[in-house]
């Protein structure tokens, strides 16, 4: 039995997590959470995370919440998943581009995925629109970023890469026009190729298949267009 579980839901981004920990090949288990079944809302859920939200790290037993939290806490650990520095300021730096994925993007690419969940359906498109605009912005500077070099720091993958790579998957599902940024759609293709991250996506999977099997999986409805 491992030390180490991750909880998650398929498509999440505690796929982000999952990706960070096939890198470092940790031997690690899975707990798929029934958000249809509302068990992110139960006691017993929230004595592990009181957020009720995914991802959740229990490492030896201790329960870590946020992937930008995991992500450091594992690189201090393994290290590989950021560039190493002994100075405050560039580890600063790293920890704002980990929350420049998780409190900047990570928001808009809700609102693109689920604007329902926002604004009810009658005004969804209203909300994913105005969220695909501000999104240009960004995916403009990741884009640019990328435009000479494979990675978010040159020639070195590290978990920004992992985070980068799910808003981009999570809001090209939901009809975002990710087209529009070569470089970031020629960085998206190179993640894919990763190991870690086809073991990552496979494990995802077999979450969604489990809760297919029983009713379960969320599906959010299109926007029409």
């Amino acid at each position: 039995m491992s030390n180490i579980t991750l909880y998650l839901s398929p498509g999440s981004c505690a796929r982000v997590s999952a990706i960070v920990l096939e890198e470092l090949e940790l031997e690690f288990e899975t707990q798929v959470v029934r958000f249809m079944q509302g068990e992110h809302k139960t006691p017993t859920y929230k004595m592990i995370n009181p957020k009720g939200k995914v991802p959740v790290l229990i490492y030896h037993g201790q329960a870590l919440t946020e992937n930008v939290a995991i992500i450091t806490f594992l690189n201090q650990l393994y290290g590989k998943l950021l560039p190493p520095t002994n100075n405050p300021l560039d580890f600063s730096k790293q920890l704002a581009d980990l929350c420049f994925c998780s409190s900047t993007l990570h928001p808009l690419v809700t609102r693109i995925r689920m604007p329902s969940f926002f604004a009810g359906e009658d005004n969804a498109k209203t909300v994913q629109d105005l969220a695909f605009k501000a999104m240009d912005e960004f995916f403009q500077l990741i884009d640019k970023t990328l435009s000479d070099q494979k990675w978010w720091y040159s020639d070195n993958w590290s978990a920004i890469d992992a985070y980068l790579h799910w808003c981009f998957w999570r809001v090209q599902d939901a009809g975002y026009p990710v087209e529009k940024y070569q470089h970031f759609c020629d960085h998206a293709e190179r993640m894919a190729q990763r190991p870690a991250v086809k073991r990552a996506i496979a494990r995802d999977n077999a979450a969604s298949l489990i809760l297919e099997s029983e009713g379960l999986l969320f599906k959010p409805q299109p926007i029409v267009r």
